[in-house]
């Protein structure tokens, strides 16, 4: 079950336990039920209200009760971007391999790869991009991220998300937001792979609209919060906690399922959304409109308009501009822009991008449609007609400057060498002795 809103100050408690929210009062000298009350802040205590996030929660045991932090192995997970030397190239990757569940068992946590990313989570200021590809759930074990947002994307495989909050179903064309410091746990039903955007210092945001006004694009109402879920769960053997901070994994063990929150209310909260429920702009006259009206999510930096990174999808919608060459147009860009394809064809790369594959044309090299899609699309009868049908295509757009890991690079043995070919056979259409057609 879930409540609807973005940015909302909700307010659950497990059905089993009523009353178990304190009333006129966040901390009262004894809670309902016995719970211990905390605050899990998602902003500094100062924040303008319009940008204070915080929720309380109130558990059966507080989340202080654990033994102390001691290193673990991070496998692929980096924010080491020095690791290879820079490549400017146009990179694209073939989808990225699952490991076979009868070949080694590997959860959320274990199978995380770095594909990419660029500045600090010390300094709170940044960005990265995994892939993660797993067969198996976690048991007795749960993530946290201490560094920043995550930003899920399944690709293949549903999840299912266990979280301080209550529980969340994720599925492919689906996207959650897990928010920095929530404690959450993934269980999966089959070899399962997706994309990750993570953001360091800020929290995403709905974009503003500007003169589209006051509907379009996501709307508020189709983001999804879960409802109040308890476990009293005691595990003899001991419940891994694996906190992810400043940049390294640590882990930690306690008695507990740190599921145990009988009720919360607050505005800082996981939720998740529905790609279909996007309500498509277009250009409806002549041109091709910038990606950013395509803008699901954004994190903002400092800087008025720039973003440190923007979730961007391309969903099915009708093309119908005269006189125009639809597809993306080629260009150069101030922007990093990591590609990801969920399901289908991507319309300027039908062949070569494949969904669980990704791309990533870095700040200033140069981009656009391929051989095939060019020639087609400068000849073709235009006409209204339905563009990327049973397709879902997504960018990560951020003004960084993003390193490759040796992972991506190398590592995975995904990255596919031949891609600069797709433009290849690009010719010169010029001609010195063209005129204008008479009207």
């Amino acid at each position: 079950s879930y409540m609807s809103g973005f940015g909302n100050e909700f307010a659950s408690e497990d059905s089993r336990c009523p009353g178990s929210l304190p009333e006129g009062q966040n901390n009262p000298q004894v809670c309902p039920y016995g719970l211990y009350a905390e605050q899990l802040s998602g902003s500094a205590f100062t924040c303008p209200r319009s940008t204070n996030k915080r929720s309380w929660l109130y558990r059966i045991l507080p989340s202080v009760r654990h033994k102390p932090f001691s290193p673990m192995s991070c496998g692929d997970l980096t924010e080491s971007w020095n690791e290879v030397e820079p490549d400017p190239n146009q990179l694209r990757w073939k989808p990225f391999n699952i490991p076979k569940s009868s070949e080694k068992k590997v959860d959320f946590i274990l199978g995380l790869h770095t594909v990419c990313g660029a500045g600090d989570s010390k300094s709170r200021n940044g960005i990265a991009i995994h892939m993660y590809t797993c067969n198996t759930s976690m048991i007795d074990k749960c993530f946290q991220n201490a560094d920043g947002d995550l930003l899920i994307v399944p690709q293949q495989g549903e999840i299912l998300i266990t979280t301080e909050f209550g529980k969340m179903m994720v599925e492919p064309n689906e996207i959650c937001v897990i928010q920095q410091g929530m404690r959450f746990s993934v269980d999966v039903f089959r070899e399962t792979r997706g994309y990750i955007l993570e953001v360091f210092g800020a929290h995403f945001e709905l974009p503003d609209l500007g003169p589209i006004g006051a509907n379009g694009l996501a709307n508020p109402r189709d983001f999804q919060t879960p409802v109040a879920w308890y476990e009293d769960h005691t595990v003899a053997i001991g419940y891994t906690i694996v906190n992810k901070y400043q940049g390294k994994l640590f882990s930690c063990q306690q008695d507990f399922s740190p599921f145990n929150v009988v009720a919360w209310h607050g505005n800082y909260t996981p939720y998740k959304y529905n790609l279909e429920n996007f309500m498509v702009i277009n250009c409806v006259a002549f041109d091709h409109a910038d990606p950013s009206i395509f803008t699901v999510l954004t994190a903002k930096s400092t800087r008025p308009g720039v973003a440190i990174a923007d979730f961007v999808i391309f969903p099915p919608r009708w093309g119908v501009a005269n006189h125009t060459f639809r597809p993306p147009y080629y260009h150069r860009n101030c922007m990093s822009e990591f590609m990801g394809l969920i399901k289908g064809h991507y319309e300027a790369k039908e062949e070569g991008f494949q969904p669980g594959g990704a791309s990533l044309h870095s700040i200033m090299t140069p981009h656009g449609p391929d051989v095939d899609c060019f020639e087609k699309n400068s000849t073709a009868v235009l006409k209204p007609e339905r563009v990327a049908s049973g397709t879902m295509a997504f960018m990560f757009e951020s003004s960084f400057s993003m390193a490759v890991t040796k992972w991506g690079l190398d590592t995975c043995h995904r990255l596919d060498k031949s891609y600069y070919k797709c433009w290849e056979a690009l010719k010169s259409h010029f001609n010195p002795n063209w005129k204008p057609s008479s009207k």
